[in-house]
């Protein structure tokens, strides 16, 4: 079977390719109606599928997703036969057509942009440009404006990384499920309060608009439509030559110091004390008579200045601190839960899951640092 799907995936033709969606209730009825392979094989047409290429965007993204729905092409067409249809059939494109410069002035040719696709996928932008990022998207407001109008005539849209910003600007995610990367879920909160902002889901899918979590959540993106296209054992077959897992959550990778942090002086003094108290049982009373305030009060201007109450912030900072022990030294589970003020390990354990994805021993697992990676040699 190997050998056999080998020399199939040689003479199969290069071909760019995106996929499908995943549809939610009506939406599905208004945002094209794809039809959708079964578990039985089911021949089904091909996506026809728009990337959406600008100045500055990332071009791994662009070519991560187009190459790994290429091997499902070849794969499908190798266990199905060479008169197959392929899955996915992308074009890579930008409003006036022709180069785009991408982030690190990598050029990518593209064809003029159409409207008309069965997928519209919008990559994200240099993320070292956080401002770039975060700020309303002036010089792509042509490219908003074309995702809006192409919504509006029944293309499901998705979004890679910080693509969701377009998406944000364009009114798509307004009301809805929405993620992006862990590093800038709190700045598209901020600035669209009508998106309801996962930080921690790797890919959300709702009512024909898709967003995902940072970089190269590009291949979960690829994967979920390689399901909803092909197979289970093609996708299965995909996964394994791409080495692609499932990724439910990017909450295990965030890291707080990473994070921006907001601006605002009272804030600032709020968590100074609690760091310094990080391992104390927590007081809201002890914490408001520090700040001559009431309870009332803290909650109200810490809520207001950083989007977190008091206990939120503390507790998200003990898990970090959990994770850096985790990740370096020996300390058992155990003895990391009473470091960052807990008694009982399994309510810190179910604290942990809820704010980084897994439990503490998972984390260790993935994470773990113990010097140099061992180098195999023969």
């Amino acid at each position: 079977m190997v050998s056999r799907m080998a020399r199939s995936l040689e003479k199969v033709n290069p071909v760019s390719v995106i996929g499908e969606r995943e549809y939610i209730g009506d939406m599905a009825q208004n945002h094209g109606n794809i039809a959708r392979t079964t578990n039985r094989g089911a021949t089904m047409a091909t996506r026809k599928i728009n990337v959406l290429a600008y100045d500055g965007c990332m071009g791994m993204e662009i070519f991560g997703l187009c190459d790994t729905l290429l091997l499902a092409n070849r794969v499908a067409r190798a266990m199905r036969g060479p008169a197959a249809e392929p899955l996915f059939d992308v074009r890579v494109s930008s409003l006036a057509g022709g180069n785009v410069v991408a982030a690190g002035g990598l050029t990518i040719g593209t064809r003029k942009f159409r409207p008309s696709s069965d997928l519209l996928v919008v990559p994200g932008r240099d993320i070292g440009d956080r401002d770039g990022c975060t700020a309303p998207q002036q010089q792509l407001a042509r490219e908003v404006a074309a995702i809006g109008r192409a919504f509006a005539r029944g293309a499901p849209v998705a979004s890679m990384c910080v693509g969701a910003f377009l998406l944000a600007e364009a009114g798509l995610l307004d009301g809805r499920r929405a993620t992006t990367s862990w590093m800038f879920a709190g700045d598209l909160a901020r600035r669209f309060p009508l998106v309801r902002v996962d930080p921690s889901a790797m890919l959300i899918d709702d009512g024909g608009v898709t967003t995902t979590g940072s970089f190269t959540a590009t291949f979960d993106l690829a994967m979920h439509l390689v399901r909803h296209a092909a197979t289970p054992k093609e996708a299965r077959a995909v996964a394994r030559m791409a080495l692609l897992d499932r990724r439910p959550s990017q909450a295990a990778y965030a890291d707080s110091d990473m994070l921006a942090k907001p601006s605002g002086r009272f804030a600032d003094q709020v968590h100074s004390w609690l760091d310094a108290r990080l391992a104390a049982p927590f007081d809201l009373a002890a914490l408001a008579a520090a700040f001559h305030v009431s309870g009332r009060t803290m909650l109200r201007r810490l809520q207001a200045q950083t989007g977190q109450t008091p206990l939120g912030y503390l507790q998200a900072e003990r898990v970090n601190l959990a994770k850096r022990l985790l990740e370096t030294g020996q300390r058992s589970v155990a003895q990391v839960t009473e470091q960052v003020g807990y008694l009982d390990v399994a309510t810190f354990s179910r604290l942990f899951k809820r704010l980084a994805g897994q439990s503490p021993a998972q984390y260790r697992r993935s994470f773990h640092t113990r010097g140099p990676e061992a180098v195999v040699s023969s």
